[in-house]
């Protein structure tokens, strides 16, 4: 598969929308050339604020700007955009259903080597708790370039995580993004696998392997935890023997925990979960990290196969 960076193609949208709305204003908290809005700000320098190491305040800035009728996109790693500014997103965007967007990269645990302490793993849980939040994880840069834009068409707080690597295009570009409805990758009567971000390329390879076992497995990319698409979930549970969930974050709060929740309330079905369980990571390389921590195709082979055990 081809490998494109879907920070870059954030960064690159952005310029598109800031020449079509002159109403976007784009901050960031001093990682513009690693979350890419450095783009914008070199096309748009006046509707460009570097906030400087000062999470709390840009999301602050950010609500002050919506207030005054501003589509406002922040910026900065996903680990400080959820972690370090709780409080603010809780009071300042969520509690008041401003406009704004914290579009977030280095999301998980793939962010390079810099440990635990950058690594964004309880973002999910946190920002699904919080009311009025969209929350959307990108399968490609594809598929993030249509989410930045269907984000700024829309009103209210949303929350798109993206990733620091370059990841796989796992959608041609003609592909067109539908907020909250999920997407079916691949179709198969046996177990599906539902995952988000860069889990849905590993989804699809694990896929291939296992139709050579005789196992066909139907690939859902669930790119909106929030509002969740229950419609298709309840019915893939009706068809299926069993569901697999993948992604790179925490056990708890999760697309597993919202796709379970669902489940036990309407369709009791046999599930499996491939993330990072209850733990943090150490420092390593993107890749090593993820053959460490069994996020990967062979992990979700594991997962079908044991789900199909349970039937």
């Amino acid at each position: 598969m081809t490998e494109v960076s879907t920070r870059e193609a954030y960064g690159n949208t952005l310029v598109e929308l800031g020449e079509e709305n002159k109403g976007i204003i784009v901050l960031d908290a001093d990682l513009s050339p690693s979350t890419m809005t450095c783009f914008f700000a070199q096309k748009f320098p006046h509707r460009f604020f570097n906030c400087g190491i000062q999470e709390q305040n840009m999301i602050g800035m950010a609500a002050g700007l919506a207030a005054s009728g501003k589509t406002v996109f922040a910026s900065t790693f996903a680990v400080f955009a959820s972690c370090r500014c709780f409080d603010q997103l809780r009071m300042c965007l969520s509690q008041t259903g401003l406009n704004v967007k914290i579009v977030a990269t280095h999301g998980g645990i793939t962010v390079g080597e810099d440990g635990a302490s950058h690594q964004a793993i309880e973002d999910l849980a946190l920002y699904c708790a919080l009311p009025g939040f969209t929350v959307i994880v990108p399968a490609d840069a594809i598929e993030t370039a249509e989410a930045v834009k269907a984000a700024a068409n829309m009103h209210g707080p949303f929350y798109i995580r993206l990733s620091r690597s370059k990841t796989p295009l796992v959608y041609a570009e003609d592909y067109h993004f539908a907020l909250g409805k999920a997407v079916t990758m691949q179709e198969g009567e046996d177990v599906a696998i539902m995952a988000t971000g860069i889990m849905v390329a590993k989804a699809l390879v694990a896929s291939e392997v296992l139709a050579k076992q005789g196992i066909n497995c139907r690939v859902i990319n669930i790119h909106t935890l929030k509002p969740l698409d229950e419609e298709a979930i309840v019915k893939t549970a009706s068809e299926m023997k069993g569901i697999v969930v993948a992604e790179e974050h925490l056990a708890h709060g999760g697309l597993g925990s919202r796709v379970a929740q669902v489940i036990a309330r309407e369709k009791l079905v046999p599930m499996s979960f491939v993330n990072l369980k209850d733990r943090y990571a150490l420092s390593g390389k993107a890749e090593e990290l993820l053959q460490k921590y069994d996020l990967t195709a062979e992990s979700i082979e594991l997962a079908v196969k044991s789900v199909l055990e349970k039937k």
